[in-house]
């Protein structure tokens, strides 16, 4: 997929982190892509409802988002139901199904969804089932609870139909054993292991909804969780004003509450561009920041419908669907140095 192009000037670094020949081999040269245009040549002059957008380039997953809306489904049911299609992509290494596991092998899960009330739900280190962004919805919907960890998310799975199956596919395990030949942890520049899908709608009433799925960093410690189901740095939507989902190092935007930061400056009266900008130099002007060793990326989108993605690194993109045209586009960015 396009968003393994992350190469280029990107990298994860963290805990202990590297990657097996298998996982470099899987990158390509992002200036290649010819069909991906520069965000910042989006035309947000006409606006018109329903638009779904989404980290990388997840056509299939938006053309299903798509689908829900113009068949008269709502912004939930739509990010739902598209971030599916990529948890059960055996190709997609990075979400779901098939994706790359923690240092001992287990393939483990991070997930939420946020609807147009406020409301959501989170699973955290979740194994054996490959809807992750499902049962988030089921915590959201069906329990007291925002989040659910573990052994205690999977058994509320099990509980609620969801069927326990492997996750670790032989590409996946391949590609792990590769890894423990050396099991080196140590940050390795312009190497790229993991990324999540996240993703915003609004439907046709003007509400908007968003998701995000991940099974995190390859060959993580066992138990890291990183931003992807934490509400407020992965995901934040408020119904008044828009919605921001995150990816790239997770651990970075935790430690900025990335999406809430995107939503509260678009309060204040930026556009989503101004302000998915303002929330990278957030992190970027950090005293002693080296943000050169790592990616940080985010899409939003406010109650206009208008848009806006940045990344620190170059090669982030963001997939959009609006008025029959379901189109990447390549993201602006910061280190152009």
């Amino acid at each position: 997929m396009n968003r393994r192009k992350f190469i280029k000037n990107t990298a994860l670094t963290g805990a202990g982190l590297t990657l097996g020949n298998s996982i470099i081999g899987c990158n390509q040269n992002p200036s290649k892509n010819t069909n991906a245009t520069t965000a910042g040549t989006v035309d947000n002059s006409k606006l018109s409802l329903p638009l779904v957008i989404a980290t990388w380039d997840v056509k299939n997953a938006t053309a299903k988002a798509m689908e829900v809306l113009q068949s008269g489904g709502n912004a939930l049911d739509a990010v739902e139901q598209g971030c599916m299609v990529e948890e059960a992509d055996i190709k997609n290494s990075s979400v779901g199904k098939g994706g790359l596991p923690d240092r001992d092998g287990n393939v483990t899960l991070d997930a939420c969804i946020m609807d147009k009330h406020g409301n959501c739900g989170s699973v955290v280190y979740l194994q054996d089932i490959t809807h992750a962004v499902s049962v988030a919805r089921k915590v959201m919907e069906d329990t007291p609870h925002v989040m659910l960890a573990g052994e205690g998310a999977k058994q509320f799975a099990l509980s609620n139909g969801f069927e326990a199956e492997d996750l670790l596919t032989e590409s996946s395990k391949k590609a792990w054993e590769d890894w423990k030949v050396k099991s080196e942890y140590k940050p390795i520049i312009n190497i790229e292991n993991h990324d999540t899908i996240g993703m915003l709608a609004i439907d046709k009433n003007g509400d908007i909804a968003g998701a995000c799925t991940t099974s995190g960093l390859a060959y993580k410690m066992q138990g890291r969780v990183g931003d992807s189901p934490i509400i407020g740095s992965g995901l934040f939507i408020d119904n008044e004003i828009g919605g921001c989902v995150a990816t790239g190092l997770g651990e970075e935007v935790v430690k900025t509450v990335g999406s809430f930061l995107v939503v509260e400056l678009m309060r204040q009266g930026k556009s989503p561009q101004q302000a998915c900008e303002e929330a990278i130099s957030r992190i970027v002007n950090k005293p002693n920041s080296n943000y050169k060793d790592f990616q940080v990326g985010y899409i939003a989108v406010n109650k206009k419908g208008e848009t806006g993605s940045y990344s620190i690194h170059q090669w982030f993109s963001m997939t959009k669907f609006q008025d029959g045209k379901n189109e990447q586009f390549q993201s602006d960015f910061y280190n152009k140095g």
